[in-house]
């Protein structure tokens, strides 16, 4: 069954009235060496942040109308205004401290293939993935600053994007639930087989991409390449493996 997304609407509702905000009046003080350090990383995660969900809102709505679930579409709404305001508020962060802006980046065309070629299920999936490594990273870059403005900022994006990565992944839970009882009883053994490993080997690499695009601010919080792939794969173990995914991959 879906969750209850009564529950997760007023959740949602909640914070587009009452988003967290960085507190003003905070020490905003960046080091040369801590702006050399962070700005192409940081204006790497702003620009991945980007995007008008159009994709993920159509097949929400195909969704809500098969389920006859009209607040999954505002839930999903609300999301996109969030992950908007983060893009926002990681931008006047940069223009206060003279970091430029990207344009592009490949690492977000990739991701962006995978969301919109892939089934539904998995697009969640990989969307999740992207968030759970977010939130290593934003741990790690608020270790490498003294900036307090920064550091709260990144514990303001974790915050809301755990409870992102909760909802998203009761709702697989929820939508591998109501598949058919035959579908089920025949893609328990696959996925034990194949589909969780095949997905939990997408998540390794994604994680290890982005070891090799932030390098520098990782090294400096103290992750090896081993060491953060292990720390992501932890969260995903925490928050995915429970999830089934198999159908994902093969509907």
């Amino acid at each position: 069954m879906l969750p209850d997304l009564r529950i997760w609407l007023n959740h949602f509702e909640y914070h587009a009235q009452h988003p967290r905000r960085v507190p003003p009046g905070l020490s905003d003080v960046l080091t040369q060496d801590e702006r050399k350090l962070i700005a192409s990383s940081i204006a790497t995660f702003q620009r991945g942040e980007h995007s008008d969900g159009r994709t993920l809102l159509a097949a929400v709505r195909r969704l809500a109308h098969a389920r006859a679930a009209p607040e999954l579409e505002r839930i999903t709404e609300l999301f996109i205004r969030e992950e908007q305001r983060h893009v926002t508020l990681l931008a006047e962060f940069m223009r206060d401290h003279s970091i430029p802006l990207k344009r592009h980046h490949w690492t977000e065309s990739l991701f962006r293939l995978l969301r919109g070629c892939a089934s539904f299920q998995f697009a969640l999936n990989v969307l999740i993935a992207a968030e759970l490594i977010g939130n290593v990273y934003y741990r790690a870059l608020e270790s490498v600053t003294g900036c307090q403005r920064l550091r709260i900022l990144c514990r303001t994006l974790v915050a809301d994007e755990l409870a992102h990565i909760g909802f998203f992944s009761e709702l697989l839970r929820g939508l591998r639930a109501q598949g058919p009882r035959g579908a089920r009883a025949f893609l328990r053994p696959a996925y034990k087989a194949l589909a969780g490993p095949v997905h939990k080997g997408f998540f390794a690499c994604a994680a290890g991409l982005v070891w090799m695009t932030h390098r520098a601010v990782l090294r400096r919080s103290g992750y090896t390449a081993v060491g953060f792939v292990r720390t992501c794969l932890a969260q995903y173990a925490f928050h995915l493996e429970q999830v089934p995914t198999g159908q994902a991959l093969i509907t």
